[in-house]
């Protein structure tokens, strides 16, 4: 075969060593893993960018006093402020950041009930441990029976969902005619029985948090039994087929096939919803108020206007303690994929 027409062995060389060509030898040594990531890198570098710029821009405006125009550079003062209690007098209302009723009795100090409610962050935390639990345990029953095969199932997802449909501030005016004093009706009922307070139900910061959670748990356990039930129609039947024919109870099955399988799906759904409880405000808004029930995105919305420096001082711990909950819940799904 004649070579005239092909080129030298310098300029060979040249077309063999270009960028596409080395890029492309690079992309075959970098392995599965390598690969996924590298085709991923894109979004992450477009997701960091909507999601840190904001974080970072919240976290200069709470080094600055609450003027924005020929602000006053203080460092961290505004969480100083905080955590010391010298805020709250910045605070609408009664309201704290954290709990200051601390008495003591003898040897052991304790915390009125009075104080732990005016804590944005007490009320924040308690009322996503406690819905969270709920709608989590609740979900889990409604996915596993929907996730058997009966007459009338898709009807019933349906009616499931529902709740999940309604937008928050007509679910909140729900719950709020529920309860008030000239139109509410369920206040007569469960007041003798001592669950919520007899007068001013809507006022009582302790009956608001619980009407308030009892919606959230209304709306949200849909959310929950849905992600799990797409974890449970994702586990092979011939795994429980096997475990009958060995002799397997229920429980069991439901020991060593269901529960290990469905707990990465369970995990996600938890972390979507824990995001999503340390963020209440709307539902809040619309049922009794933040003077009555203060959370942290509560006390970010009333005192932005007044001190945009504390309000961003505010808002970034928020951030930092879902961005802690965010990676406790990922080293845990990692550890157990290892």
């Amino acid at each position: 075969m004649s070579t005239e027409n092909q080129p030298s062995g310098p300029a060979r060389e040249s077309r063999r060593s270009g960028p596409l060509v080395r890029t492309v030898r690079w992309m075959e040594n970098l392995g599965e893993t390598g690969f996924a990531y590298f085709l991923l890198t894109p979004v992450f570098l477009v997701l960091g960018t909507i999601a840190l710029y904001p974080l970072l821009r919240t976290f200069e405006l709470s080094l600055y006093t609450n003027v924005l125009i020929e602000a006053e550079f203080v460092g961290l003062e505004n969480y100083v402020k905080l955590l010391t209690g010298e805020a709250n007098a910045d605070l609408p209302g009664t309201t704290t950041f954290l709990p200051d009723s601390v008495s003591t009795s003898g040897r052991f100090p304790f915390v009125h009930v009075e104080g732990l409610l005016r804590s944005a962050l007490v009320v924040t935390l308690l009322f996503t441990v406690v819905s969270v639990f709920f709608e989590t345990i609740i979900g889990f029953g409604q996915a596993l029976v929907l996730d058997q095969d009966f007459h009338g199932r898709r009807w019933v997802r349906a009616a499931i969902i529902i709740p999940w449909a309604i937008p928050i501030v007509i679910q909140g005016m729900i719950f709020y005619l529920m309860f008030d004093p000239t139109a509410g009706f369920l206040t007569e009922y469960l007041g003798p029985l001592g669950i919520i307070a007899q007068e001013n139900t809507l006022n009582d910061p302790l009956s608001s948090l619980l009407i308030i959670t009892v919606a959230d748990i209304w709306k949200t356990t849909a959310f929950m039994a849905l992600l799990i039930l797409a974890g449970l129609q994702s586990i092979d039947r011939n795994l429980y087929e096997v475990a009958r024919v060995a002799g397997a109870s229920r429980w069991q099955q439901f020991k060593m096939i269901t529960l290990p399988l469905v707990l990465p799906a369970l995990g996600i759904a938890v972390l979507f919803r824990t995001i999503d409880a340390m963020r209440v405000y709307g539902l809040i808004d619309s049922v009794s108020g933040c003077s009555t029930v203060p959370s942290l995105s509560c006390m970010v919305v009333m005192t932005f206007n007044s001190n945009r420096g504390l309000a961003a001082a505010i808002a970034f711990v928020t951030a930092a303690i879902i961005g802690l909950l965010v990676t406790v819940v990922i080293y845990q799904q990692y550890k157990e994929g290892i």
